[in-house]
C-alpha cells in the first residue's frame, strides 16, 4: 500500500477523531494499573457497561497492591455483572505477580507484560501506549474496523497479517501515539453504531456463542451460588437443575454439575472439602470406619487470605 494512501488515512483518523472524541474516565489518568483494569474489561463487552463499575473497582481496590492482598470472594463479588469471571481471577492473579515479581509496578515492557497472566497482546499494547505513551501494535476489534473499512473496502477474509503491517506502518512516534490510537478507537465505535459491523469481514471474526442454556451460564450460575455461601455439589445440582427447569431446559445431570466443579476448582475458584455428615461431635454413638464424616463433597470460596508466594496458583 503507497505511502501516500496511508498519509491520506492517517489524515482521516485524525480528523474522525478529533470529531468523535468520546470522554472516557480511564482516559484522564496515566496510571498503568487503572489503564490495565480498563483494558480488561472492555474485552467483548461495551462502553456504558463498564462506566461506573471501573470507578466502583478502583474505589475498592484503588492499587496492584490492594488487590493482590485482597481475599479472591469480594473480588469476584465485585466482578459480578462483567462476564467471564475468568478475568478477574486473572486479574487477581496479575496483580499478586507484579507484586511479587516487579514491587507493585506494572512492567513498561511488551514481553514483561505478556509474561502476567490475563494479558494478550492487546492488552500490554493498551498498557504501553496510553500509560506510558510508547508506541506498539494495538490490534483490537474498534482499531480494525477502521483499517477493514477504510483500507479493504469490499474485501473478506482479512487477515491479521495483512493488518499488523498497516497498523505498525501508521502508528506514530512519541506522545502522539496516545491520540492516535484513541481516534481509531473512536472511529472504530462510530462505524460500527451506523454501518453493518466491517469487523466481520474480519477472517478471525467469530460470532459470540449463546449464554442462555451454555456451559458458560451453568458456571457463572454455580459461581454466583458458592459466593453466597458453602454448599454441597448435591445441593448446587439441585439448584441448577431448578433454575433450568424454570427457564424451560431440560435438569442437569449430577455428572455434568461434578464435571463444571471440578473444572472451576482446577482454576482456583473453588475449594472442595468434606462436609461431616456423621453424628454430632459430643454424640456417643460409634462411628463406621469409612462412613459418616465425608459424605458431601463441600464447595467453598477462600475467605481466608493465603500469601501470593505460597498459593498453588
Amino acid at each position: 500500500m503507497s505511502d501516500e494512501r496511508l498519509a491520506a488515512f492517517s489524515d482521516l483518523v485524525r480528523a474522525k477523531g478529533a470529531e468523535l472524541y468520546r470522554n472516557l474516565p480511564w482516559r484522564n489518568t496515566h496510571d498503568p494499573y487503572a489503564i490495565m483494569l480498563s483494558e480488561v474489561m472492555l474485552q467483548q463487552t461495551q462502553v456504558a457497561r463498564v462506566r461506573g463499575r471501573w470507578e466502583q473497582w478502583l474505589a475498592t481496590f484503588p492499587t496492584v497492591g490492594d488487590l493482590a492482598a485482597a481475599p479472591l470472594p469480594p473480588v469476584l463479588e465485585l466482578w459480578q455483572g462483567m462476564g467471564y469471571n475468568r478475568r478477574a481471577l486473572n486479574l487477581k492473579k496479575c496483580a499478586e505477580q507484579v507484586v511479587e515479581r516487579f514491587d507493585g509496578e506494572m512492567p513498561r515492557g511488551h514481553k514483561e507484560l505478556l509474561s502476567l497472566p490475563g494479558i494478550g497482546p492487546a492488552t500490554a499494547a493498551g498498557v504501553r501506549v496510553f500509560a506510558y505513551e510508547e508506541p506498539d501494535m494495538y490490534l483490537e476489534t474498534n482499531v480494525r474496523t477502521v483499517f477493514l473499512h477504510e483500507l479493504f473496502p469490499g474485501q473478506d477474509g482479512v487477515g491479521d497479517k495483512e493488518l499488523i503491517p498497516l497498523v505498525e506502518k501508521t502508528c506514530p512516534q512519541g506522545r502522539e501515539v496516545r491520540a492516535w490510537y484513541y481516534a481509531l478507537l473512536d472511529y472504530g465505535a462510530h462505524l460500527k453504531r451506523v454501518l453493518p459491523n466491517p469487523s466481520r469481514r474480519s477472517k478471525h471474526h467469530v460470532r459470540q456463542s449463546k449464554f442462555e442454556g451454555s456451559h458458560r451460564q451453568k458456571r457463572a450460575y454455580l459461581l454466583r451460588r458458592v459466593l453466597e455461601g458453602p454448599a454441597t455439589q448435591e445441593a448446587l445440582a439441585a439448584d441448577l437443575s431448578a433454575a433450568e427447569q424454570r427457564a424451560g431446559r431440560d435438569a442437569v445431570q449430577a455428572e455434568e454439575v461434578r464435571a463444571i466443579l471440578d473444572e472451576l476448582s482446577s482454576e482456583g475458584f473453588l475449594f472442595l472439602g468434606r462436609m461431616d455428615a456423621g453424628p454430632a461431635p459430643n454424640s456417643k454413638r460409634r462411628r463406621t470406619p469409612g462412613r459418616g464424616r465425608g459424605r458431601q463433597r463441600l464447595l467453598a470460596m477462600g475467605h481466608r487470605h493465603v500469601p501470593a508466594r505460597r498459593r498453588a496458583w
